[in-house]
C-alpha cells in the first residue's frame, strides 16, 4: 500500500498576535509546529505502515523551513518527503493550494491520501475535499478511526454532529482525519538522528505541470482584507424579574445604544 499524508507547517495559535494597525499577523518569535490535524492524519498513515508495511509519502507546500516538520515526520516514520516552495506558488488561498497539491498528487503513486480535517491557522477545512474534487476520487471526512481489509477497501468511522456514520470506501480514496482519532507518537531517537542525512525533494512550480493561473495568488479568487481580534467586552448585567419588567429593561437599552 503507498499512502501520501498532506501536511502543513502553522504558527502556534495559543502565541499568535496581531498587529492593530496593519491587521497582519506578528509572527516574529512565534513556533511553527505540524499542524494538529495533520499530525493525526500522519499517525494514521503510520499505523497502516506498521500493520501492511505501507510505504508512507509526507508532502507539504510552503517556505523552505517547512522542511522541519517534513524531517520530524521522517523522524516519527515516514519514508519519503517532498517539499513544495516557489514563489509562484507564495500568496495561495485554498483552491489555489488544493491545486498545487493534486497536481503534485498526480504524479506519485497512492492508494491512500490522507489531509488533516483543518489547519488551526485557518480552520477552513477545504483543501482535503478539494484535491479530492480534483483528482476525480470518492472522500471520506472527519475520520475518526479506519479499517483496512488487505485488499482495497477501507472501512471507516467518521464523526458527525449526531454521533458515527461506518463508511466503506475502496482505493483509491481521499480522507481527511481528526487530530482527535489518533495519539500521534513520538520521534524515534534513531528517527531524529538519522532524519538530517535523509533527502527531502525539493520541487518547484515548474516540476508541477500546471497553468500559473491556478496557482498562487494569481489561483486565489479569496484575498484576506484584514485580520484583527475580537475586543474584550465589557461585564453584562443580570436582572431578576418578570416577563413585563424585562421587556421595559430590553427596551431602555437598546434605545440607551441608539439601536432603535
Amino acid at each position: 500500500m503507498k499512502i501520501i499524508v498532506c501536511i502543513k507547517q502553522v504558527p502556534n495559535t495559543t502565541e499568535i498576535k496581531i498587529n492593530p494597525v496593519t491587521g497582519t499577523l506578528i509572527r516574529d518569535g512565534v513556533v511553527s509546529i505540524m499542524n494538529p490535524d495533520d499530525k493525526g492524519g500522519l499517525e494514521e498513515a503510520l499505523k497502516l505502515k506498521d500493520k501492511y508495511n505501507a510505504h508512507v509519502t509526507v508532502i507539504t507546500m510552503g517556505l523552505p523551513q517547512a522542511d522541519d516538520i517534513l524531517r520530524e515526520a521522517l523522524a516519527m516514520g515516514a519514508d519519503r518527503a517532498i517539499l513544495l516552495t516557489d514563489r509562484k506558488l507564495g500568496g495561495a488561498d485554498t483552491l489555489a493550494t488544493s491545486n498545487a497539491l493534486a497536481a503534485a498528487l498526480r504524479q506519485l503513486e497512492f492508494d491512500l491520501v490522507i489531509t488533516g480535517r483543518q489547519a488551526i491557522d485557518g480552520d477552513t477545512a477545504q483543501v482535503g475535499p478539494q484535491i479530492a474534487e480534483h483528482l476525480d476520487l470518492p472522500q471520506v471526512t472527519y475520520l475518526e478511526n479506519l479499517e483496512y481489509d488487505g485488499k482495497k477497501t477501507f472501512t471507516i468511522k467518521k464523526s458527525t454532529e449526531d454521533g458515527y456514520q461506518i463508511l466503506e470506501v475502496d482505493a483509491p480514496c481521499v480522507v481527511t482525519v481528526l487530530a482527535s482519532a489518533n495519539k500521534a507518537r513520538y520521534m524515534s531517537v534513531r528517527g531524529i538522528v538519522e532524519t538530517y542525512d535523509r533527502e527531502v525533494e525539493i520541487w518547484g512550480f515548474d516540476k508541477l505541470g500546471i497553468a500559473e493561473e491556478k496557482v498562487g495568488l494569481k489561483g486565489s479568487p479569496t484575498k484576506v482584507h484584514k485580520a484583527f481580534t475580537r475586543g474584550v467586552k465589557a461585564a453584562g448585567e443580570m436582572f431578576e424579574t418578570d416577563a413585563e419588567e424585562a421587556v421595559g429593561i430590553i427596551m431602555s437599552k437598546l434605545k440607551e445604544k441608539y439601536i432603535i
